[in-house]
């Protein structure tokens, strides 16, 4: 069996999110679990995955290991400091990933709305292709609009044009040499960084429901629509902060 090790995000200022909460989004309880706690159960509980890391901000660490260390003594997870750009919290962490992991999947700590057969697809999407990512069509009409982002400048075509979301999941050696190569280049997610190696990256469908929290109405929209995922039947989550209800993945 393959061994994955999983890299989540979660050291960015969430600008948008605190101007409303005054609260980092993924520090902020959904429905009675952290966001960031409901990100990483998808994966700690998985065989095939041996090692999860979280990124956290460097003034954010000491806080965070007393407020959510009930969580951190039930959850195997190792805290890293996180960077000034999404990319440099990956790459710290990737330098923390163990040597016998095969794969490494990064997935942002402010998605917390997943599937278990979301990830195996994607998961088994990079045991075929060395590199893959959950995404969904673009289904909406596009628009081009000038800097003041009032008038319109052009109508996009999305004919071929999908959303990227995450997990992004990739063999271990590739996504070092793409960070290796990637110099000062702030790439706005890992699939970028391997698309510049010419390496293809292949896309294992995702769901409209894989929201990512940006702002409020995105958390509204995740109270919601955490009730509508898909479940598996029979399975009840270990974690002693769960949910009445069965897992929902």
């Amino acid at each position: 069996m393959p061994k994955f090790a999983v890299i989540l995000p979660a050291a960015g200022s969430s600008t948008r999110f605190q101007q409303a909460q005054n609260r980092k989004k993924v520090f902020v309880e959904l429905k009675g679990r952290p966001v960031w706690v409901r990100s990483v159960e998808h994966f700690v509980n998985r065989d095939d995955v041996v090692q999860t890391l979280l990124t956290i901000a460097p003034d954010d660490l000491e806080w965070f290991r007393e407020k959510f260390r009930p969580n951190l003594a039930f959850l195997n997870v190792e805290l890293v400091p996180g960077g000034r750009e999404r990319a440099d919290s990956v790459q710290n962490a990737l330098a923390k990933v163990r040597d016998d992991v095969d794969f490494v999947a990064v997935h942002d700590a402010a998605r917390p709305l997943l599937a278990k057969e979301w990830v195996n697809q994607v998961f088994d999407a990079a045991e075929k292709y060395g590199a893959a990512m959950l995404a969904v069509p673009v289904t909406s009409t596009l628009k081009k609009v000038d800097a003041n982002g009032h008038r319109i400048q052009q109508t996009i075509d999305r004919t071929n044009l999908w959303a990227a979301q995450t997990p992004q999941v990739f063999r271990r050696q590739l996504l070092m040499d793409a960070f290796q190569k990637r110099g000062t280049f702030n790439a706005t997610d890992e699939s970028q960084l391997v698309e510049a190696l010419g390496q293809p990256v292949y896309v294992a469908p995702g769901s409209p429901l894989n929201l990512k929290i940006t702002t409020p109405d995105d958390f509204r929209m995740a109270e919601v629509l955490l009730d509508i995922l898909p479940k598996e039947k029979g399975f009840k989550s270990l974690h002693p902060f769960a949910d009445e209800e069965p897992r929902l993945w």
